[in-house]
């Protein structure tokens, strides 16, 4: 490509001919991306960083402001992931009171999904005026995201039955028509920790049951990896990966337009194209970040 773009100079110069130069610039628009990604694909060097991705979105306090703004995060992502080619697939969902989701887990296939999207996981908040507010007062919302690597099931993880306590429900929620009407939902709880982990949008109670003891490992896998133990068995008690107030990025729209990262800095005015999906440039700051030292994973 780079060659092509370079003849196509040469030939340019030699003919002073600035009718190729519209086709220069997207050549180099488009060199200047692959650059980019070919640059941060190096970076994804985690035992992980390979595989899918599964995000959790859980609502913060506040009712239906925070339900909203969880729901505008999932939307988020699946746009992220729509403009990457990626496939996303619903897991869980659970609707909110009024308006939005109370809690969501997705998942999202496509090569590197996890490395790009692992340094998302954190507290995100919300400053605008909330259409829910009659009296058109500013709110601020929080909604925390999990990031775990999707593991395949000959991953060496092993969960006693008798750590277990698996309840079944009726699925409901945004699954649409693959939302299985009978009492096929999942929930599992793992006594050791406390953790949680839900499934009803596959289409069966043994699916739903599948998928969510691989959403445990996965999560029991992330917490293991990135608390630095030697093994699950180390993970005493339910994990708070997630600090209300301790917030990675702030996405603002009122009184200004603004999007900060704030562990990297990285900022974007554009907030409609920020919740469009157009977050690469806060994924790519924070893995530079990673990979120069500047900033340590927690």
């Amino acid at each position: 490509m780079l060659d092509d773009m370079l003849t196509m100079c040469e030939l340019a110069v030699e003919e002073n001919d600035n009718s190729l130069l519209p086709d220069l610039e997207h050549e180099y628009s488009e060199f200047e991306q692959k650059l980019e990604e070919a640059t941060l694909s190096t970076l994804l060097s985690g035992e992980y960083d390979h595989n899918n991705a599964m995000l959790s979105f859980h609502a913060g306090a506040g009712g239906t402001e925070a339900q909203d703004w969880a729901q505008m995060l999932f939307r988020m992502y699946t746009r992220w992931a729509e403009r990457h080619g990626f496939k996303y697939k619903t897991l869980d969902y659970l609707d909110g009171d009024e308006a939005g989701l109370k809690s969501a887990v997705i998942a999202i296939e496509g090569e590197n999904a996890y490395g790009y999207l692992k340094g998302e996981a954190g507290v995100h908040r919300l400053v605008r005026i909330s259409p829910f507010d009659a009296s058109g007062r500013r709110h601020t919302s929080f909604a925390a995201i999990e990031v775990m690597p999707e593991i395949s099931d000959d991953t060496d993880i092993e969960i006693r039955d008798e750590d277990l306590r698996v309840d079944t429900y009726r699925s409901g929620g945004a699954g649409g028509q693959h939302v299985n009407k009978t009492d096929s939902a999942v929930r599992i709880t793992h006594i050791p920790t406390g953790i949680i982990v839900a499934c009803q949008n596959e289409r069966s109670q043994h699916q739903n049951r599948e998928m969510a003891m691989r959403m445990l490992k996965a999560k029991l896998l992330e917490i293991k990896e990135r608390e630095h133990l030697d093994k699950i068995e180390d993970i005493k008690g339910a994990q708070k990966a997630i600090e209300w107030g301790s917030q990675i990025r702030s996405y603002v729209f009122m009184p200004y337009t603004l999007a900060k990262d704030h562990r990297t800095g990285f900022e974007n005015g554009n907030i409609g194209a920020v919740m469009d999906g157009d977050i690469d440039g806060f994924i790519n700051a924070y893995l530079k970040a990673v990979a120069t030292g500047t900033l340590e994973t927690k």
